[in-house]
């Protein structure tokens, strides 16, 4: 009904009570024109019996941010009673060759498309189940719904598919500064997109200081003139939509006087060290070759009195006595060295060298005064 045939139904309505008011006029009936508040309320009684229209088919997508790894549902909402089917395609237009899956109510029947990766699942409500998704899967997809009168609806979801952040770790250009007079820049890593980085020191956040200063993207933090209150320990925070993840502690290695005159000692005292063992070892390196110069000596001593005997010498053993050679004596009588008691031969030198406590006698002979 519309607002013309509401006004004349109310026109009829009005005309009859006067006339049952007033009695039945004489002439054919007129039309009056209708206040604006009884247009109002034709108005009213329009929207109040206009039928209610059907819900819209929508899809929801649980969760809207997924991390990567998880499972991911695209859900159906106010889907049309007793459909014909369901099919879920990537992106946002049907394409046979984007299609994902498909199915018929009445048979249920599943049909796997060619955009089917095998961790797809469709509900017979047509909800769509997408299992272990990756960044590969972030995208449109389209939910199309024949009903039973082939009469067709299409929705669209998203997914939004996020990596989950690794473990970061901090490294830093110095790992041994000077006090007061080295800078550090220590870094973050690794770089991943759409991530955020956040820093403490000792388990706080950082203090406001001119010597401390971040990056843009807050990754890299510099420490100038550094001293040991700033040793840390440093922990850096990476996040993105999905996932947090933190470092382990990171502490710096500051020298100061102290530690240096440390330094210097520990070294000194390695040097002396090692100037020590040099030193035994040379010791010992010349007693070895003193003693063994010695004995050749011995040996080469020996050597010439067997190769060189002095002509002048006898080699007699025990208490011989010794043995006068042919010349004359203070007598002036010659005496041969046959005619001696108990005359032995002498031993050939290399008994003597066999036995070291041979006794050596050596009888030199004086030449006579005697004129020819």
């Amino acid at each position: 009904m519309d607002i013309s045939a509401c006004e004349h139904l109310l026109t009829e309505r009005g005309t009859q009570q006067t006339a049952g008011t007033m009695g039945t006029p004489s002439g054919p009936p007129r039309r009056r024109c209708i206040p604006w508040n009884r247009l109002l309320l034709a108005v009213s009684l329009l929207t109040f019996w206009t039928p209610p229209t059907t819900a819209q088919l929508t899809t929801e997508t649980v969760p809207p941010l997924a991390a990567e790894g998880s499972d991911v549902l695209l859900l159906a909402h106010n889907v049309a009673n007793n459909p014909l089917g369901y099919a879920w395609y990537r992106g946002e237009r049907v394409d046979n060759s984007q299609l994902i899956v498909s199915c018929r109510v009445a048979t249920n029947l599943t049909i796997k498309g060619p955009a089917h990766s095998g961790r797809e699942a469709l509900y017979p409500n047509g909800t769509l189940l997408i299992q272990n998704v990756t960044q590969k899967d972030t995208g449109s997809y389209m939910l199309l719904v024949t009903k039973d009168d082939l009469q067709t609806e299409r929705q669209t979801g998203q997914i939004h598919v996020h990596p989950v952040l690794p473990t970061p770790v901090i490294t830093s250009n110095n790992s041994k500064p000077w006090e007061h007079k080295d800078t550090v820049v220590l870094t973050c890593g690794p770089e991943t997109q759409n991530t955020s980085y956040m820093w403490w020191i000792s388990n706080q956040s950082l203090p406001k200081s001119t010597r401390l200063k971040l990056s843009e993207d807050k990754r890299t933090l510099t420490v100038f003139s550094v001293t040991r209150k700033e040793k840390g320990p440093y922990v850096c925070e990476t996040r993105n939509l999905v996932s947090i993840s933190r470092s382990d502690p990171f502490t710096l290695d500051v020298l100061w006087r102290e530690n240096a005159q440390a330094l210097s000692v520990g070294a000194i005292t390695g040097i002396v060290i090692g100037v020590l063992l040099v030193l035994t070892l040379l010791a010992v390196l010349g007693c070895f070759i003193f003693l063994h110069s010695l004995d050749l000596r011995l040996h080469s001593s020996q050597i010439c009195l067997f190769f060189f005997p002095n002509p002048g010498c006898l080699h007699n053993r025990g208490n011989w006595p010794p043995a006068s050679t042919s010349g004359r004596g203070p007598s002036g009588s010659s005496v041969s060295q046959a005619s001696l008691p108990d005359a032995r031969p002498p031993a050939p030198i290399y008994q003597e060298l066999l036995h070291p406590d041979t006794v050596v006698y050596c009888n030199i002979s004086h030449k006579a005064d005697a004129g020819p």
